[in-house]
């Protein structure tokens, strides 16, 4: 089992930053691909970054490439998502999840472990 636990989360104004954490406990942390999500409700939820467990790799929506950074620290077993240049579209109920094969992926159903979510809200 691998509980992971989302904050960082809050009201910023357009054009601000906020940074994600996803603490991680349980199993081995380095070996887990990492993965944002993000949803509205009402919508699907829509996949952000993602970050596999070697060299890394990491990959990124469209939407937010350029403004949004993610990252890991496997000493401290957290990954983060670095979120700069906020638009009001970002607002959303942020999801940080764990793929066992530790590649991480855009699709959501591959991962493993989920997280509770930490509230997003840009303000225009």
């Amino acid at each position: 089992q691998l509980r992971l636990v989302e904050s960082g989360g809050g009201l910023v104004q357009a054009g601000g930053s906020l940074r994600l954490s996803c603490a991680a406990s349980g199993q081995s942390f380095r070996k887990y691909g990492m993965g944002w999500f993000r949803q509205v409700p009402g919508k699907d939820r829509e996949f952000v970054a993602a970050i596999s467990w070697s060299d890394p790799d990491t990959y990124y929506a469209d939407s937010v490439k350029g403004r949004f950074t993610i990252s890991r620290d496997n000493a401290k077993t957290t990954a983060y998502l670095q979120m700069n240049s906020l638009k009001p579209e970002d607002t959303a109920v942020y999801y940080c999840a764990a793929d066992l094969e530790g590649k991480g992926s855009r699709i959501g159903s591959r991962y493993d472990y989920w997280g509770q979510g930490t509230q997003v809200t840009v303000s225009s």
